[in-house]
């Protein structure tokens, strides 16, 4: 199994760290904006992040983590709790998609209205979103991670390097931060992460 994705963490990262706390073996295939010039005809519609095995190619995030969820058994104990897990996915990505905006289009001007007028306002539903099963004390779902953790985990972490502060208000979600990075697997791989300075976005802004 291979995941193709930029040197950075960006869309790619989620994959990695679930693959990597599930122990689940992958290649990580990681190229610059120059070398992804030669690969992208190669890709399903020219994109990625890339989950490849044997002959089949898997691109666009959610359908990857979707993928990963049903054949690993991180998708819900049923059919109430896998919808509501593809919610609670969809919610943090359409965050992630404000703070992209932010980050390629207008960062410096951007940034402090994002955090004071757009995010407390996106983690607000998320950490009442988050209470549903178990009071925010566990994971999305309940007592079983899910795929949707691995995309929250690194939404709150990319979110904690713009602002240190900005989950202060938000304590189930930055307790959940806080479990989920002492996961031994993650733990490891996250102490290499930061040797390594992995960049979270592909402009040089964090």
């Amino acid at each position: 199994m291979k995941v193709s994705y930029f040197n950075i963490r960006g869309l790619g990262e989620m994959i990695r760290l679930l693959l990597t706390d599930k122990q689940i073996p992958f290649e990580d295939e990681q190229f610059n904006k120059d070398e992804w010039q030669k690969i992208k005809p190669k890709m399903q519609f020219g994109q990625v992040p890339c989950l490849s095995f044997e002959d089949e190619q898997i691109v666009q995030t959610g359908a990857i983590m979707r993928h990963l969820g049903r054949v690993h058994g991180l998708n819900g104990q049923n059919e109430q709790e896998t919808t509501f897990i593809d919610m609670f996915f969809e919610g943090i990505r359409d965050l992630h998609s404000k703070y992209t905006t932010m980050i390629y289009q207008n960062y410096e001007n951007g940034k402090e209205p994002f955090l004071k007028d757009v995010l407390p306002v996106e983690l607000e539903k998320l950490e009442k979103l988050f209470k549903t099963y178990g009071n925010g004390d566990a994971f999305v779902a309940g007592a079983k991670e899910s795929y949707a953790d691995y995309a929250l985990f690194e939404e709150i972490d990319v979110l904690l390097v713009l602002s240190h502060s900005a989950f202060d208000h938000f304590p189930k979600l930055k307790n959940f931060h806080d479990r989920f990075s002492q996961r031994p697997n993650l733990k490891a791989y996250l102490s290499k992460r930061a040797a390594s300075n992995l960049p979270i976005n592909n402009n040089g802004k964090q």
